[in-house]
């Protein structure tokens, strides 16, 4: 899948901030990662103890969008231009100060 071409908001230098994607929000729909320009995520399965980490409700959630969500594979590689935070249709991702 083609990936989007790094933006004019993006920093030239990766690191200042790292994306957090929010588990129960996150339904593995991969705008993030054709928003990316970095390649940052990706859309994997949830191993059992990430599953066994979330309620109820989103145990359900995740079922029904067949086990997946997306991970910041490679946060330190972010350039803070939020393309995946404007792209996340249910608004499961933040930047954050890397450190924090």
């Amino acid at each position: 899948m083609p990936v989007a071409p790094p933006a004019k908001s993006c920093a030239p230098e990766a690191g200042r901030v790292v994306p957090i994607v929010d588990r129960s929000r996150c339904e593995a729909k991969r705008d993030c990662v054709t928003a990316c320009p970095y390649d940052v995520f990706e859309v994997r399965r949830l191993t059992a103890e990430e599953r066994g980490a979330l309620g109820l409700v989103s145990r359900l959630k995740l079922f029904v969008h067949g086990g997946k969500q997306a991970f910041a594979v490679r946060a330190e590689d972010c350039h803070a231009c939020a393309l995946c935070v404007k792209a996340c249709p249910e608004q499961a991702i933040r930047l954050v100060a890397a450190g924090e």
